[in-house]
């Protein structure tokens, strides 16, 4: 397996919150820490040691890598849970549930991962959202599968192009770690004085 053209499962959540996002840290190597990154680590902190358990009538597999070779993309997993001879994958995300296309993607992308691995089926997974504490079932429908593999291709055609400009999106530019290093108000002001 040739890593360099291997597409981070991260990356591709990246991708889908925010093309400018994904380019600053993809291709510039940019990163930075604000208050969610930072507690999104802490809740981590159990999840991110690999090992294998068995709670009740299932199994759990932590901190899984994971890799197509007809996608090109890999990652570490959050957890494999195995019942009844079925894997569903499982993340864990720092904020509320909601229908967060990103971590769809990334989800799914995963299961992908482990059917190419498997050669077996995964109808669904789930995220595991901290601020609500609670589950949510992605089902991995075929509109999914394709717009996951969609988005792969676009963020990978993306690669060596020129910069994108920062969305129009106050909040997710708001919550952005990269906020400092991209500067969205700064660049859309300096854009309406040209």
């Amino acid at each position: 397996m040739d890593e360099q053209y291997y597409l981070p499962l991260a990356y591709l959540n990246a991708w889908e919150y925010c093309p400018r996002r994904f380019f600053l840290e993809y291709e510039l190597g940019e990163n930075a820490d604000n208050e969610h990154i930072i507690i999104g680590r802490h809740l981590h902190r159990n999840v991110d040691d690999e090992g294998k358990n068995i709670e009740g009538d299932k199994i759990v597999y932590r901190h899984q890598w994971v890799w197509s070779e007809r996608l090109l993309v890999n990652g570490i997993i959050d957890a494999v849970e195995e019942k009844d001879n079925q894997l569903i994958p499982l993340e864990f995300k720092k904020g509320r549930m909601a229908n967060h296309k990103s971590d769809h993607f990334q989800l799914c992308a995963a299961a992908m991962c482990l059917e190419e691995r498997t050669g077996g089926f995964i109808p669904y997974g789930e995220i595991f959202y901290y601020a609500n504490r609670r589950r949510e079932r992605v089902d991995f429908t075929d509109i999914l599968r394709q717009a996951t593999e969609q988005a792969i291709s676009q963020a990978r055609a993306a690669i060596g192009g020129k910069m994108p400009l920062p969305i129009d999106h106050p909040k997710k530019c708001q919550d952005c770690s990269l906020q400092k290093i991209c500067l969205p108000k700064e660049i859309k002001k300096l854009r309406l004085e040209v």
